[in-house]
């Protein structure tokens, strides 16, 4: 793999860069008090082609592969996780799969409003009473003629009550993973209800919510994928998603070690800027080096995928890394800035309440070691 980026990269990462210190940053801290980023970023990141990267252009898409995709997203995480997910579920989770198991109808009536920004897609798998359990899930979907009639809850989903199409993973056949099939459902389908999820710790701008599927029928034609495919799609699309988290979580830390630099450089204690003293500068070293490991692990998953090679174990690893080194750079940043860092008149709170939510979702921290261990010896772990 070649670490210096491409020229296609590179303009991307100043575009990218530039647009999300225009339209990100400056509102990063409203939209977390208000609980609510301004819904117009979904068609401003549509109109930059951002909401496409990686869906071919005969599709509405913007093109490039996965290394651009990480670009987009680590600096989209340096703005706002907030406005990272939102891409990262409604291109990354729906738009990708639709892209790799729609009929050729399924991607030509949905990806070119996704891509545009037109309409947006939420990831309905994780229900009240399976998280990481995912397989036990107990949404059904029942066979009526040529329609499947969904009744069942999900949880935590993200654009939950911004979403135009719902990816919706729901049960059709016995217990276990091969009973479950995907649906792309339209949100406004009578049955359809969703409520905001509001008060979390993190990501408070974003639209996270419950859904209710109370007799929502759908047509066979909104089947995504064969019969009993539901699950491995959702878990390709989160072996994916997960190298997306990773590039995000490197944004985190980097917009950690860049605040935090430029704090220590202001801040004056005992006459002299705190940059100068041996301890502050090992909590920005420790930063620093952790973001770059983050990020070439990221880079390295991305690669695999691009190749066409296996990358299940590297997405976890960088996952895992990047997530938990996206919480260190958070705790440090606060440590620099002292009880100002409390406060969110600077940024640092708030990265640390967005980073926490990281090592949860898309697969938690424990579930990542789980994955690396059975790479590693060929056993399931005894739990």
């Amino acid at each position: 793999m070649d670490f210096q980026l491409s020229s296609a990269h590179s303009d991307l990462r100043d575009l990218a860069r530039s647009w999300v210190d225009k339209e990100v940053v400056p509102h990063a801290t409203r939209w977390d008090r208000e609980e609510s980023v301004d819904p117009a970023i979904v068609g401003k990141l549509g109109a930059m082609g951002f909401l496409g990267i990686g869906i071919d252009e005969e599709f509405g898409g913007s093109g490039g592969d996965m290394l651009a995709y990480c670009v987009l997203l680590e600096e989209l995480g340096r703005g706002d996780s907030a406005v990272r997910g939102i891409v990262s579920v409604s291109l990354g989770l729906v738009g990708k799969s639709i892209a790799t198991y729609g009929t050729e109808e399924q991607k030509r009536r949905f990806l070119p409003s996704l891509c545009e920004g037109e309409r947006l897609g939420c990831f309905a798998l994780t229900e009240p009473g399976t998280g990481s359990d995912a397989a036990g899930l107990v949404t059904r979907a029942t066979r009526e003629g040529d329609d499947w009639v969904i009744s069942g809850t999900k949880i935590f989903i993200t654009n939950g009550t911004w979403a135009d199409i719902a990816l919706v993973f729901a049960r059709t056949g016995g217990p276990g993973p091969k009973g479950i099939t995907a649906f792309l459902v339209p949100t406004d389908a009578p049955g359809f209800g969703r409520t905001e999820i509001k008060g979390k710790l993190g990501l408070r701008g974003q639209a996270t919510a419950e859904l209710v599927l109370d007799g929502v029928r759908v047509s066979d034609a909104n089947r995504l994928g064969e019969l009993g495919q539901g699950f491995r799609i959702a878990m390709g699309a989160l072996d994916k998603g997960r190298i997306g988290v990773a590039a995000g979580c490197v944004g985190v830390a980097r917009a950690c070690l860049e605040a935090s630099v430029r704090y220590a450089g202001e801040r004056e204690q005992f006459g002299k800027p705190i940059a100068g003293y041996q301890l502050v500068q090992e909590l920005l070293a420790d930063i620093a080096v952790e973001t770059e490991a983050a990020r070439l692990l990221a880079w390295r998953a991305a690669d695999l995928v691009d190749r066409g090679e296996p990358f299940g174990t590297a997405a976890s690893m960088a996952k895992l890394f990047a997530s938990e080194a996206a919480v260190k750079a958070a705790n440090n940043a606060i440590q620099v800035f002292g009880g100002y860092g409390y406060i969110d008149e600077y940024p640092v709170a708030k990265y640390l309440r967005d980073a926490r939510v990281l090592t949860l979702y898309e697969g938690t921290t424990q579930i990542q070691k789980l994955l690396i261990g059975r790479a590693l010896t060929g056993v399931n772990a005894i739990v």
